[in-house]
């Protein structure tokens, strides 16, 4: 059998439209693949970095799902931050980075997502905007804290909940450590998709509080130009804090003491605002 013979048995005839039909249905098979695991390739809960004691609290979310969250008052602060870490990262292991921003002159409230630390569930982009709002109506409702008074701060894919919080409900402002424009453009930077997880560059145009975008020029996992394209697309009040030689996860060690002087500036915008 000759060549041309056995090419044509295992392949049949080559032509454009059943190439094309070929590539539509490779399309589909892998666009339907990440919709349905988009969530889990996403979210990487590590091991649990700290065991629950008096000191966690634990707050109901609209489905009973019971997520744990910790609240380090500063009496003399006047803004409270609300911060939602990054992605392999729990309570535990940005527990020095919570008592920083405390002692920088401000309270904080952290909680982990679903699934991450003594949280229970399963995270997801839909369970990532239902916990940020069970954690801002406990502040509210619970702490008794104002929403002019409350600084929600996204780190990484948190900045994702916390875009969508500062549309939803009112908030004194928005800070942004290391955020990307939207989860798909980290791995391809042109849309080839139908749709996408935390879409933050079209959200953050509809945000009205004062926001803050910091980003490391040297960031190797979400690059420097998400943290400039949404400074760009930012309508209300903004500040920027760029460091040159930060990566992803060190960015308040590499800014060193500017890191809370631009806090502090950021502090005086949103005082302004009101």
């Amino acid at each position: 059998m000759n060549q041309q013979r056995l090419r044509k048995l295992l392949i049949g005839d080559f032509t454009w439209s059943r190439m094309l039909k070929s590539l539509v249905l490779i399309y589909i098979v892998f666009a339907v693949y990440v919709y349905f695991r988009a969530d889990s390739m996403i979210f990487l809960p590590p091991s649990p970095g700290y065991e629950d004691t008096k000191e966690i609290i634990k707050l109901k979310t609209r489905n009973n799902q019971r997520i744990s969250a910790i609240y380090l008052q500063n009496p003399t602060a006047k803004y409270t931050i609300m911060y939602i870490h990054g992605n392999a990262e729990d309570l535990g292991s940005v527990r020095s980075t919570l008592e920083k921003i405390r002692d920088l002159g401000f309270s904080v409230f952290a909680y982990d997502y679903r699934g991450y630390g003594t949280s229970e569930g399963t995270p997801t982009e839909t369970s990532a905007y239902e916990d940020i709002e069970t954690a801002y109506n406990y502040l509210i409702q619970e702490l008794q804290i104002t929403s002019e008074k409350i600084i929600v701060f996204g780190r990484s894919v948190g900045g994702g909940s916390a875009v969508d919080l500062a549309v939803r409900k009112p908030v004194g402002g928005l800070v942004l450590e290391s955020a990307f424009t939207s989860a798909f453009r980290v791995v391809v930077p042109v849309p080839i998709l139908p749709f996408d997880i935390f879409n933050n560059i079209d959200k953050i145009q509809k945000v009205k509080c004062p926001v803050l975008i910091m980003h490391g020029k040297q960031d190797e996992i979400v690059p420097f130009q998400h943290g400039k394209k949404l400074f760009a697309s930012v309508k209300s009040p903004k500040l920027y804090l760029w460091v040159d030689s930060a990566k992803h996860n060190d960015f308040d060690l590499v800014a060193g003491d500017k890191y809370g002087q631009t806090l502090r500036d950021f502090v005086q915008i949103i005082s302004s605002n009101h």
